[in-house]
C-alpha cells in the first residue's frame, strides 16, 4: 500500500528561502527555456506577415521598432537568451565533470555575466527610440 504526502491546502510557498543555487539555476533555466519557446511563436507570427506582402511586413516591423515597450522586451529577450546559453554551457561542463565542486560559483558567474552583457547593450536597443 502506498503512502500519500499531505501537502496541506496549498503548497508551502515559504520554502523558496531554502533553495540552493542549483535549484535556482534549474528554475531559471526552465523558465528561460519556456520564454524562448514563447518567443519563437511570436517571431513566427511576425514573420508570417511577409506572406501577405512586402509592404505589410515592412509596416509591421517599422511599427514594432518604434515602440519603447518592444525595445524593452528585446532587452529582456537578450537577458533570457544570454542566461539560457551561459547556464546551458555551465550544465554541459558539469555533465562532463568539469567544475563539479564550484557549481554555485559558476551559476553566480553566469548571472553576473548576463547582467553585464545586458547592461552594456541597453543603449544599443533604446538609442533609436529615445
Amino acid at each position: 500500500m502506498s503512502q500519500s504526502y499531505n501537502r496541506g491546502l496549498i503548497e508551502d510557498f515559504g520554502r523558496w528561502r531554502e533553495f540552493t543555487a542549483g535549484m535556482w539555476a534549474w528554475i531559471f533555466h526552465k523558465f528561460t527555456g519556456w520564454v524562448l519557446v514563447g518567443y519563437l511563436f511570436t517571431h513566427i507570427a511576425v514573420l508570417s506577415t511577409a506572406l501577405t506582402g512586402e509592404t505589410a511586413y515592412t509596416t509591421t516591423i517599422q511599427a514594432l521598432e518604434s515602440l519603447l515597450v518592444v525595445r524593452i522586451l528585446e532587452v529582456g529577450l537578450l537577458a533570457v537568451a544570454v542566461f539560457h546559453i551561459l547556464n546551458g554551457l555551465r550544465l554541459l561542463l558539469v555533465d562532463l565533470g568539469v567544475g563539479l565542486e564550484a557549481q554555485d560559483k559558476s551559476f553566480y558567474a553566469s548571472l553576473i555575466l548576463t547582467g553585464a552583457i545586458v547592461v552594456a547593450s541597453v543603449p544599443t536597443f533604446v538609442a533609436e527610440v529615445l
